[in-house]
This record gives structure tokens, sequence and C-alpha cells, in this order.
């Protein structure tokens, strides 16, 4: 709780343009508390909450959000995630959702993938949407167009990219081909 309340007391101080030593000071706090509290050292007491918050001309329970703010988590057991439908399932590409969190992200989405490509997998139109797209390679190798270049994925090797631009496998070298992706977009982003 106090490293959450530390945290917030340190957003509120810097989005004010307000230094360490002028937050103490217009708090009626040492220098030393500050810090401690700041760093989550120490649980402030409601009094001195109270102070904080006025100096920040914020109010308390702003400097509580952090601690209140449910925070998620998805876990998916091994051999668990959804397979769902995405525009290259029906070129035989095996989407598996690994998780998807976008309420409580400050409208970003975020949906991870396991995605496998094997001997059924056809050729494909190239890939275009919204948002940042991170592919990491676990198995199998593939050559993958981005825009006007391709580049040669083997185990362990990742790519990042703007997902905007024209993208996606541009031959299958070595099957099965297993990778993670990772998407991430904005509120009115995802698949086209």
């Amino acid at each position: 709780m106090q490293t959450a309340i530390g945290r917030e007391v340190r957003f509120c101080r810097k989005r004010h343009g307000m230094t360490l030593a002028e937050l103490a000071d217009a708090a009626s706090v040492s220098l030393g508390m500050m810090s401690k509290i700041e760093n989550g050292h120490i649980s402030p007491s409601l009094a001195t909450l109270q102070a904080l918050a006025q100096a920040l001309a914020v109010p308390l329970s702003s400097l509580l959000k952090r601690f209140e703010q449910e925070r998620t988590a998805v876990f998916v057991k091994a051999g668990t995630g959804v397979e769902v439908g995405r525009r290259g399932t029906r070129a035989g590409h095996q989407y598996n959702l690994l998780g998807y969190i976008g309420s409580n992200t400050g409208g970003i989405f975020v949906e991870p993938y396991l995605i496998t490509l094997t001997k059924d997998t056809d050729t494909f139109p190239l890939f275009q949407h919204a948002g940042m797209e991170l592919l990491y390679l676990l198995e199998g190798e593939v050559s993958y167009r981005h825009g006007n270049s391709v580049y040669r994925l083997m185990p362990g090797d990742s790519l990042f990219f703007d997902a905007d631009a024209p993208h996606g496998p541009d031959e299958l070298v070595k099957l099965p081909i297993r990778f993670l992706s990772i998407i991430s977009y904005g509120v009115g982003g995802g698949e086209d």
C-alpha cells in the first residue's frame, strides 16, 4: 500500500511541476519524510496524506487510487488458449488467444496469440491492421514480409513493427512454424 501511495504522490507532484522540497514545504513535512513517502519506505498518516492532498490541490482519494485500483492478470494453462478465427484462419493459420486485457489500460488493448503454421497452411494475402505487433519465433523458420522488407526468422528471433504496413509470412521455410504474436492497439483499432 505504501508503495502505491508513494508512486501516486510522486506522479501528482511531477504533474504539478513541483520539486520534492517544494511539496515538503507546502505540506509542512520534512524533506526526509517526503523522500521516504515517495519511495514507499513509510506509510504516511491520514493527516499527512490530507496535507499532501491540499498542497497538491487534489482530493485525498486521488492519492489512494493506485492502491484501490484492481490490476488485471490473465493466466492461461499450457494448451488451453482459446482457438479463435482471424483473417489468416481460413488459410490454415491456427490462432490461440493467450489472454486479453483492455478495460483498465487507458484505452490500450493487447492481444497475445500463439500462431501455428503447418503443411496445410496456404499462402495468404498480406495482413494490415492498426497498432503495433511483436512476433517471436518459437519453432520452424519463416521469411516474413513487412512493407518492402523481408526478414528471415529463426527460433529466438523477434520482429517488432507498425502493423499498419502490409505484413505476413512470405515463405514458409521450415515447418511446423510456431510463433508468439502480441498485438497492441488503441480504442477503435484491432483487426481489419
